[in-house]
């Protein structure tokens, strides 16, 4: 089964963003078992869409392209598809329909001019559209068929689902399976996570195993292909279980889920408070905690004490401390996070101080040296890193980190049930 990919647009190929649609696209393929074997990019210039078109359609058993179907003047998809494969542009009384309707629905008024999005090329399949304006379409052209999603990412990842995926695997005379799982690992580099590791991957049974660099994570993907489901699902989970006992308590997160859903769900669980007091991360750990719905339940307040004045005036850190220690040192970082939680009531108070850079760093401590401590009911610890990279890098590095030591601290509590008879 030969299947491409085709992005389209200018804003892809002048780099003006990131296409995350072709990746997207060739992952979910890969978990059905299929294998995208070609990839290009074009821009919004009609004669390139039809020769790309009309070069990967020879090719290829299906082809999936992304962008281009929008109301403006240069989005040439259609046009260039219905001339590519010898078709008229029409009308599409479906796609008219549905068009119509989500004006009416969003309270606006259709022009005239946003009827371009239901001109298609005739005799083409509809690709229904449930969260926007352009359905997408699919035509046959020199034995391939040619399917056709907007750029939307959001909107192209539902149709992909409901509609392209079902398409593909109707018409596929494959039998054998891909199956994939997903752990997320943090505090290992990806040379040391390969070799705790080695030996577990078994090509001779399908089952091999795949790294990828996500800073600050490294994605370790499981994958196994075979004919039987079940026997390939018990495979894996034997495998994950493997990978999990050598990689203990490094592996933060499984399939779907990030660091804050797992640190999110031990909160809840948990049934514990937390406060905090940022420094050099300027609310980034904040961020992320709050991103997640229903955070308003354990997070108290945070405070961004970016200046020794605020740390003194909201936190009550000594001046003699921040005299004799300076701002960036654990004992600031301890008296920080007792602080916040005082001033909190919270259960758990985390602060961060550090050097992000680019300037600002001294022998004794460079830039990238940061600071985090954890004030509990009974003890505070705290601990120094030095992080490497840009001021963003060191910064997000930073706000992971106290994330990662949110969930350690979590797991070794008690659930909120406990000693209660539930």
């Amino acid at each position: 089964m030969k299947i491409s990919t085709l992005s389209i647009g200018d804003e892809v190929i002048f780099g003006e963003i990131v296409d995350t649609n072709a990746p997207h696209i060739a992952a979910r393929l890969y978990d059905e078992g299929f294998k995208v074997r070609q990839h290009l990019c074009v821009g919004d210039s009609e004669p390139d869409i039809i020769e790309a078109v009309d070069a990967l359609a020879g090719h290829n058993d299906f082809v999936i392209a992304t962008g281009g179907l929008g109301p403006t003047v240069d989005d040439l998809t259609a046009r260039a598809v219905a001339r590519a494969t010898g078709r008229r542009l029409i009308l599409n009384d479906d796609a008219l329909a549905h068009l119509k309707e989500r004006y009416r629905s969003m309270g606006r008024e259709l022009l005239r001019a946003s009827e371009k999005q239901a001109l298609l090329p005739s005799k083409s399949t509809l690709i229904p559209n449930p969260l926007g304006t352009a359905c997408g379409f699919i035509v046959p052209h020199k034995g391939s068929f040619l399917l056709f999603l907007p750029g939307v990412p959001v909107e192209m990842k539902r149709m992909l689902e409901e509609t392209v995926i079902p398409f593909i695997i109707s018409r596929s005379r494959q039998t054998s399976m891909v199956k994939t799982r997903l752990l997320r690992v943090f505090g290992l580099s990806e040379p040391q996570t390969e070799e705790l590791l080695r030996g577990l991957s078994r090509p001779d049974e399908g089952l091999t195993i795949a790294y990828c660099v996500d800073f600050p994570e490294i994605e370790v993907k499981l994958r196994g292909q075979g004919e039987d489901e079940a026997v390939l699902q018990e495979a894996l989970l034997l495998m994950e279980q493997q990978v999990r006992e050598r990689l203990g308590d490094h592996v933060v997160a499984l399939g779907e889920e990030s660091i804050d859903t797992v640190v999110a769900a031990l909160f809840r669980e948990k049934g514990v408070t937390l406060s905090l007091a940022e420094s050099c991360t300027g609310g980034l750990v904040a961020k992320r905690i709050t991103d997640m719905a229903g955070s308003s339940a354990y997070f108290l307040e945070g405070a961004v004490t970016y200046g020794n004045v605020a740390k003194i005036r909201q936190l009550q850190v000594p001046v003699e401390l921040l005299e004799k220690e300076g701002a960036v040192s654990a004992a600031v970082a301890m008296a920080m996070a007792r602080g916040i939680r005082n001033a909190s009531g919270s259960d758990i108070g985390l602060a961060v101080t550090g050097i992000a850079g680019p300037d600002g760093g001294s022998e004794d401590k460079p830039v990238g040296t940061v600071f985090l401590a954890l004030a509990g009911r009974s003890d505070c610890t705290a601990k120094r890193y030095r992080f490497n990279g840009s001021r963003e890098r060191i910064r997000a590095i930073t706000a992971f980190t106290a994330m990662d030591w949110l969930r350690r601290h979590l797991l070794s509590q008690p659930d909120k049930d406990a000693g209660n008879g539930h």
